[in-house]
Protein backbone atom coordinates (compact mmCIF):
# COMPACT_ATOMS: atom_id res chain seq x y z
CA UNK A 1 0.00 0.00 0.00
CA UNK A 2 1.61 3.43 -0.87
CA UNK A 3 0.58 6.83 1.10
CA UNK A 4 1.44 9.70 1.07
CA UNK A 5 2.09 12.33 3.97
CA UNK A 6 1.08 15.98 3.45
CA UNK A 7 3.27 17.54 6.14
CA UNK A 8 5.30 20.46 6.48
CA UNK A 9 6.77 19.50 10.13
CA UNK A 10 10.18 17.50 8.66
CA UNK A 11 10.29 16.06 12.33
CA UNK A 12 7.29 14.60 12.07
CA UNK A 13 6.76 13.75 8.75
CA UNK A 14 9.93 11.72 8.95
CA UNK A 15 8.61 10.16 11.97
CA UNK A 16 5.04 8.81 9.67
CA UNK A 17 7.24 8.14 6.81
CA UNK A 18 8.93 5.69 9.13
CA UNK A 19 6.01 4.42 10.67
CA UNK A 20 4.31 3.72 7.99
CA UNK A 21 7.05 2.19 6.26
CA UNK A 22 7.65 -0.28 9.44
CA UNK A 23 3.62 -1.27 8.65
CA UNK A 24 4.98 -2.20 5.27
CA UNK A 25 3.19 1.00 3.92
CA UNK A 26 5.06 2.54 0.84
CA UNK A 27 5.59 6.18 1.82
CA UNK A 28 6.26 9.42 0.14
CA UNK A 29 6.29 12.43 1.79
CA UNK A 30 4.60 16.70 0.33
CA UNK A 31 5.62 19.66 2.89
CA UNK A 32 2.69 21.46 0.90
CA UNK A 33 -0.33 21.57 -0.61
CA UNK A 34 0.46 22.27 -4.30
CA UNK A 35 3.06 19.28 -4.68
CA UNK A 36 0.44 16.87 -2.81
CA UNK A 37 -2.29 17.83 -5.11
CA UNK A 38 0.13 17.30 -7.97
CA UNK A 39 1.80 13.71 -6.94
CA UNK A 40 -2.28 12.98 -6.00
CA UNK A 41 -3.44 13.56 -9.37
CA UNK A 42 -0.86 11.50 -10.84
CA UNK A 43 -0.41 8.62 -8.97
CA UNK A 44 -2.78 5.96 -7.36
CA UNK A 45 -2.46 6.48 -3.45
CA UNK A 46 -3.94 4.06 -1.30
CA UNK A 47 -4.08 6.71 0.83
CA UNK A 48 -3.51 10.39 1.96
CA UNK A 49 -2.63 12.02 5.38
CA UNK A 50 -3.01 15.37 5.44
CA UNK A 51 -2.16 17.87 8.17
CA UNK A 52 -3.87 21.05 8.45
CA UNK A 53 -1.95 24.10 9.15
CA UNK A 54 0.47 23.81 5.92
CA UNK A 55 2.63 27.09 4.54
CA UNK A 56 0.40 28.18 1.92
CA UNK A 57 -2.67 26.94 0.78
CA UNK A 58 -3.77 24.96 3.89
CA UNK A 59 -4.95 21.30 4.34
CA UNK A 60 -8.55 22.18 4.38
CA UNK A 61 -8.05 24.12 0.80
CA UNK A 62 -6.40 20.78 -0.35
CA UNK A 63 -8.72 18.94 0.63
CA UNK A 64 -11.82 21.03 -1.30
CA UNK A 65 -9.18 20.74 -4.04
CA UNK A 66 -8.91 17.17 -4.47
CA UNK A 67 -12.71 16.54 -4.06
CA UNK A 68 -13.46 19.21 -6.89
CA UNK A 69 -11.32 17.29 -8.78
CA UNK A 70 -13.02 13.85 -8.22
CA UNK A 71 -9.93 12.55 -6.79
CA UNK A 72 -11.05 9.98 -4.24
CA UNK A 73 -8.08 9.11 -2.15
CA UNK A 74 -8.79 8.28 1.36
CA UNK A 75 -7.89 10.99 3.21
CA UNK A 76 -7.23 11.38 7.07
CA UNK A 77 -5.89 14.63 8.48
CA UNK A 78 -3.74 14.54 11.17
CA UNK A 79 -3.64 17.87 12.73
CA UNK A 80 -2.85 19.82 16.10
CA UNK A 81 -6.04 21.28 15.76
CA UNK A 82 -8.72 20.29 18.17
CA UNK A 83 -12.03 22.25 17.73
CA UNK A 84 -14.49 20.95 16.55
CA UNK A 85 -15.28 23.90 13.61
CA UNK A 86 -12.28 22.14 11.98
CA UNK A 87 -13.07 18.74 12.25
CA UNK A 88 -16.73 19.60 11.29
CA UNK A 89 -15.10 21.30 8.01
CA UNK A 90 -12.74 18.97 7.22
CA UNK A 91 -15.15 15.85 7.04
CA UNK A 92 -17.96 18.33 4.88
CA UNK A 93 -14.91 18.97 2.70
CA UNK A 94 -14.39 15.18 2.08
CA UNK A 95 -12.03 14.12 4.62
CA UNK A 96 -12.63 10.48 5.77
CA UNK A 97 -11.17 10.21 9.02
CA UNK A 98 -9.86 12.75 11.61
CA UNK A 99 -7.08 12.69 14.27
CA UNK A 100 -5.60 14.83 16.73
CA UNK A 101 -1.49 15.55 17.00
CA UNK A 102 0.05 14.04 19.23
CA UNK A 103 -1.61 10.87 18.55
CA UNK A 104 -0.20 6.92 18.95
CA UNK A 105 1.07 4.95 15.95
CA UNK A 106 -0.71 1.98 16.37
CA UNK A 107 -4.34 3.80 16.38
CA UNK A 108 -2.77 5.78 13.34
CA UNK A 109 -1.69 2.49 11.58
CA UNK A 110 -4.95 0.86 12.33
CA UNK A 111 -7.39 3.98 11.33
CA UNK A 112 -5.29 4.06 7.94
CA UNK A 113 -5.38 0.09 7.49
CA UNK A 114 -9.88 1.00 7.82
CA UNK A 115 -10.04 3.53 6.03
CA UNK A 116 -8.16 1.80 2.99
CA UNK A 117 -10.59 -1.47 3.27
CA UNK A 118 -13.78 0.93 3.57
CA UNK A 119 -12.55 2.23 0.23
CA UNK A 120 -12.44 -1.16 -1.13
CA UNK A 121 -15.58 -2.37 0.51
CA UNK A 122 -13.79 -5.05 2.68
CA UNK A 123 -15.32 -5.16 6.16
CA UNK A 124 -12.66 -6.89 7.85
CA UNK A 125 -8.83 -7.01 8.68
CA UNK A 126 -9.43 -10.80 7.18
CA UNK A 127 -9.71 -10.90 3.32
CA UNK A 128 -10.50 -14.75 2.43
CA UNK A 129 -10.90 -16.56 -0.77
CA UNK A 130 -11.36 -19.97 -1.07
CA UNK A 131 -8.10 -21.76 1.26
CA UNK A 132 -6.36 -18.47 0.90
CA UNK A 133 -6.13 -16.06 4.05
CA UNK A 134 -4.61 -12.58 4.69
CA UNK A 135 -5.08 -10.97 8.10
CA UNK A 136 -4.05 -7.28 7.23
CA UNK A 137 -3.58 -6.36 11.04
CA UNK A 138 -1.21 -9.28 11.61
CA UNK A 139 0.37 -8.57 7.94
CA UNK A 140 -0.28 -12.93 7.98
CA UNK A 141 -1.04 -14.70 5.06
CA UNK A 142 -1.96 -18.50 5.24
CA UNK A 143 -3.03 -21.12 2.25
CA UNK A 144 -4.71 -24.09 3.11
CA UNK A 145 -4.57 -23.54 7.05
CA UNK A 146 -0.69 -23.92 6.49
CA UNK A 147 1.39 -20.50 6.91
CA UNK A 148 2.59 -18.76 3.29
CA UNK A 149 5.61 -17.40 3.02
CA UNK A 150 5.56 -13.63 1.34
CA UNK A 151 8.35 -11.27 0.12
CA UNK A 152 7.47 -8.24 0.64
CA UNK A 153 6.47 -7.12 -2.53
CA UNK A 154 4.77 -10.29 -2.89
CA UNK A 155 2.69 -9.08 -0.32
CA UNK A 156 1.79 -5.62 -1.37
CA UNK A 157 0.83 -7.25 -4.49
CA UNK A 158 -1.62 -10.20 -3.54
CA UNK A 159 -3.46 -7.15 -0.80
CA UNK A 160 -4.32 -5.09 -3.60
CA UNK A 161 -5.49 -8.40 -5.18
CA UNK A 162 -6.95 -9.59 -2.57
CA UNK A 163 -8.81 -6.07 -1.62
CA UNK A 164 -10.03 -5.94 -5.28
CA UNK A 165 -12.17 -9.28 -5.58
CA UNK A 166 -13.50 -10.05 -8.39
CA UNK A 167 -12.32 -6.52 -9.67
CA UNK A 168 -9.45 -6.48 -11.98
CA UNK A 169 -6.06 -4.13 -10.84
CA UNK A 170 -4.58 -2.87 -13.19
CA UNK A 171 -0.67 -3.47 -14.19
CA UNK A 172 -0.50 1.02 -13.49
CA UNK A 173 -2.09 0.52 -10.10
CA UNK A 174 0.63 -2.32 -8.99
CA UNK A 175 3.30 -0.59 -10.26
CA UNK A 176 2.16 2.96 -8.62
CA UNK A 177 1.16 1.47 -5.62
CA UNK A 178 4.39 -0.43 -4.85
CA UNK A 179 6.78 2.50 -5.97
CA UNK A 180 8.44 5.53 -4.33
CA UNK A 181 9.41 8.53 -6.10
CA UNK A 182 13.54 7.57 -5.17
CA UNK A 183 12.22 4.20 -5.81
CA UNK A 184 10.24 3.65 -9.07
CA UNK A 185 9.29 -0.06 -10.39
CA UNK A 186 9.06 -1.55 -13.85
CA UNK A 187 5.73 -3.08 -14.98
CA UNK A 188 8.13 -6.12 -16.16
CA UNK A 189 9.35 -6.15 -12.22
CA UNK A 190 5.60 -6.71 -11.20
CA UNK A 191 5.01 -9.22 -14.30
CA UNK A 192 8.05 -11.04 -12.21
CA UNK A 193 6.44 -11.05 -8.90
CA UNK A 194 3.15 -12.12 -10.02
CA UNK A 195 4.86 -14.88 -11.49
CA UNK A 196 6.14 -15.78 -8.29
CA UNK A 197 2.79 -15.83 -7.02
CA UNK A 198 1.52 -18.34 -8.81
CA UNK A 199 4.48 -20.48 -8.56
CA UNK A 200 3.19 -20.71 -5.19
CA UNK A 201 -0.52 -20.44 -5.44
CA UNK A 202 -0.14 -23.38 -7.51
CA UNK A 203 -2.48 -26.30 -6.71
CA UNK A 204 -4.30 -24.87 -4.20
CA UNK A 205 -7.48 -23.13 -5.55
CA UNK A 206 -6.28 -20.28 -6.11
CA UNK A 207 -5.26 -18.37 -9.60
CA UNK A 208 -3.88 -15.25 -10.45
CA UNK A 209 -5.30 -14.46 -14.22
CA UNK A 210 -3.91 -11.90 -16.90
CA UNK A 211 -6.49 -9.90 -17.71
CA UNK A 212 -4.80 -8.94 -21.21
CA UNK A 213 -4.00 -5.45 -21.43
CA UNK A 214 -5.77 -4.51 -18.35
CA UNK A 215 -3.99 -6.23 -15.44
CA UNK A 216 -4.89 -9.00 -13.08
CA UNK A 217 -7.28 -10.46 -11.32
CA UNK A 218 -7.22 -13.08 -8.51
CA UNK A 219 -9.89 -15.90 -8.69
CA UNK A 220 -11.01 -18.75 -6.60
CA UNK A 221 -10.76 -21.64 -8.62
CA UNK A 222 -14.30 -24.13 -9.10
CA UNK A 223 -14.60 -27.62 -9.25
CA UNK A 224 -16.30 -29.33 -12.23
Amino acid sequence: MRVLIVEDDETVAAGLVEGFASASFTADHAAAAEPAESALALTAYDLAVVDIGLPGVDGLELIRRLRRRGIGVPILVLTARDGMADRVQGLDLGADDYMVKPFQLPELLARARALIRRSRSATSSDLTLGPLTLDLSTHTATLAEAPLSLTGREWDILEQLMLAVPKVVSKQKLVESLSRWDNELTPNAVEIYVSRLRVKLDECGVAIRTVRGIGYRIDELTTA
